[in-house]
Parts: structure tokens; sequence; C-alpha cells
């Protein structure tokens, strides 16, 4: 929870105690009715102050006094803290648009060629391609079922049979724009998308400092291949993630995503 949405929340709480214990005090204290007593806290926590109800005891004297100092300030808190909220609420819907937008361009660029690739090497690639086969029609629980499913499931790629010559190169070829993704200070706020990145940095160096990528130790596959897993469970997670966004904000390039899906063995980019 936001340092901001728990003043906000311990705010709302003292407001209510003193409307309450108010309303309650006045009643018994001041004999009011209680539609004077909440008119004379209501007026008295919005600084209004009309004068026509007020206390004549010494006891309501008092309660006013307890409800001036707790309730004005709390009343002030609430209404300053839900229009920080509204401003944040706006920065936060610009952030996630800018986010999506880099995301879009990452798959764009990368991450729809990374999982065709890892995809076709996957020897269990159909137990999960119709959880894979996003539709027009999937509603946003489809998707969190799908991301749920997959988030458990623990991939089985063996590096042994991927050309990780040809991933190599394909790392190489764009590890510039790589790096202006992870410079990006957006990034920094995505919690899920910058561990997918490092992942993948990471199995980019890996093959980058080996001097050769062909017949290597069993050991050495074996650490390839727990790279290579990582990246793709993440990847697949990361690419639904975005497939929903797109579907809700974004109806045109979600119909693109959809022709172009890289599980989707019959996808195709034209129109029939």
């Amino acid at each position: 929870m936001k340092r901001s949405e728990l003043k906000y929340r311990i705010y709302l709480v003292i407001l209510f105690l003193v409307f309450i214990i108010g309303m309650i005090g006045l009643i018994e204290i001041e004999h009011l009715d209680p539609v004077d007593a909440l008119y004379f806290i209501v007026a008295t926590v919005s600084t209004v102050g009309y004068g026509d109800v007020h206390p004549v005891t010494y006891g309501g004297k008092f309660l006013a006094i307890v409800i001036i100092l707790a309730g004005v300030g709390c009343f002030v808190g609430v209404v300053a803290n839900s229009i920080e909220y509204m401003i944040e609420r706006g920065e936060k819907r610009l952030r996630d648009e800018k986010l999506n937008m880099i995301i879009g361009i990452f798959f764009s660029e990368v991450g729809t060629d990374l999982l065709k690739t890892f995809s076709v090497q996957d020897p269990k690639i159909e137990e999960i391609r119709s959880a894979l086969i996003v539709s027009n029609n999937w509603s946003e629980s489809d998707f969190s079922r799908a991301v749920e499913t997959l988030k458990h499931r623990t991939p089985r790629l063996d590096s042994r049979i991927v050309d990780l010559e040809d991933l190599n190169i394909f790392f190489t070829r764009h590890k510039g724009f790589l790096l202006s993704l992870l410079e990006n200070p957006q990034m920094i706020e995505h919690e899920s998308f910058v561990p997918l990145l490092l992942a993948v940095f990471h199995l980019e160096e890996e093959l980058h400092v080996r001097k050769r990528l062909t017949d290597l130790p069993s050991s050495d596959y074996d650490h390839l291949t727990e790279d290579i897993n990582q990246i793709y469970g993440l990847l697949i997670v990361e690419w639904l993630t975005w497939m929903k966004n797109l579907k809700q904000d974004y109806p045109h390039f979600f119909s693109l995503a959809m022709r172009t899906n890289p599980f989707d063995a019959n996808a195709s980019p034209i129109l029939e």
C-alpha cells in the first residue's frame, strides 16, 4: 500500500469516527435531533460555520472543540488526498500507456521472434498451444486464467537443439535496441518486465563470451538450458499480459497481434 493511500484511509477513518462520535455526543448532550447533529458537524468540519445550530452547554462546547480540532484537519486531509489521488491516477495512466507502447515495440522487434524460435523447439508446445491462441472473444478472466496456468508451468526447452549461434547473432543484432530499453527510466517502474530484460541480457552475455557454441560440455548445455527456459517462461507471461492490454486499449494493434500470434501455426497478417 502506498503512503498516500495509507494517509487517505487514516483520514477517512478519523473523519468517520468524528461524525459518529460527534453525532452521538450532540444528541445526548445537546439533545439535538440526528439531522441537526449531522448538519452541525458538516457545517463545522467544512469550515462553513453558519452558526444557526450551536452548542449551549459546556459539554456540547467542549465536544464542538474536539470536532473542530479533529474534524476540520481530517476533512482538509481527505480533500487534499483525494485530489492527489486523482492526479496520481492520471499520471499512472499516462505512464502505463507509455510502458505498453515500449513493451509493444519490444515484442515487435525482439519478443515475438524469440517466442517463435523457442516455441518451435518446445517439445510440450501442444499442451499449451490452445491456451495461447488468443481470440477477440477473450475476456479479462480468460487472460488471467491463462497467465495463472502458464506461470506454474516449467518450460522444457533444451539448449542442445536450439541453434545457439543463430540466437547469438540475433542478440548481437538487437543489443543496441535492448540497451535502449534498459536505459529507459519508464522501465524501472515495471516490476515484471525488467526481470525479463535482465534475463535476456544475461543469456546474450553467456553466448557472447563463449568462443564456440557447439560441442559444449554437458554441464554447459544444462546451464544454457536453464537460462533459455527462464526467458521462455517470462516471455509467455509478458506476452499474454501485453495482449490483454492491447485488447482493452488498442483494438487495431490487438487485431494485428492476433494475426501474427507466434503460437498459431496458421497465423497470417493477411486479412481474408
